[in-house]
């Protein structure tokens, strides 16, 4: 099948953006410079460039299943360190998604085949904070936490690469973030975890996990 109903899509999608700005295509040709690094999950409900309202070229995307982050992950160790030292972005956000499938995976462990060697990093949070989640009450609520709980881990994995903290060592301005995407209202949630310094990684792996966010 030729897929011509998506190149019709493309076509139009490039006429409507040329009618806006003329020079778009010219001016994105000639180089990117995203400030912002995006590490996200797979999943298709959850396209970073739309849900932040930002173009093309003005994010540099970085996508895998539940939104890992892992030191033994060359393709992710390369955007990071790429994202850093080339682009010089000032933000890294890692952001998870409520509704997650990996993470619901890592909490329910069925046994998914190749997939569940993946997911071992997922369940390292889950077991991490077992008694937490068991406290909670009912499936949804325990993945919800999961979710959150995995995000705010996987930023604390990104601030512990050599690349982010050579740039913090070397006094670059470079934030880490984490935060969460509800697919069910289309909002960001921030969850209290931003990072600028090695001091901060430090205080956060000290400190008891933030509380889920109230509101958006």
């Amino acid at each position: 099948m030729p897929l011509s109903h998506l190149l019709q899509r493309n076509r139009d999608w490039a006429e409507r953006t040329r009618a806006q700005d003329q020079e778009f295509f010219a001016k994105l040709a000639e180089q990117q410079a995203p400030q912002y690094l995006w590490i996200g999950c797979s999943d298709s409900r959850v396209p970073a460039n739309q849900i932040v309202g930002l173009m093309p070229g003005e994010v540099f995307v970085h996508r895998n299943i539940a939104n890992v982050v892992t030191h033994s992950d060359l393709n992710c160790l390369s955007v990071v360190q790429y994202a850093v030292e080339v682009l010089g972005v000032r933000h890294i956000i890692v952001c998870g998604h409520y509704g997650c499938g990996g993470v619901k995976a890592a909490l329910d462990r069925p046994g998914l085949g190749m997939i569940d060697n993946w997911l071992r990093h997922v369940e390292d949070v889950a077991d991490e904070h077992r008694a937490e989640l068991e406290a909670l009450e009912g499936e949804q609520a325990r993945h919800d936490r999961l979710c959150e709980l995995n995000a705010m881990a996987q930023a604390l994995s990104v601030a512990g690469t050599s690349f982010v903290r050579e740039a913090w060592a070397a006094g670059k301005a470079l934030s880490v973030h984490s935060w969460i995407y509800g697919i069910q209202d289309g909002l960001l949630r921030n969850l209290g975890m931003t990072l600028t310094a090695q001091a901060d990684v430090v205080a956060a792996q000290a400190a008891p996990p933030l509380e889920s966010p109230q509101q958006p």
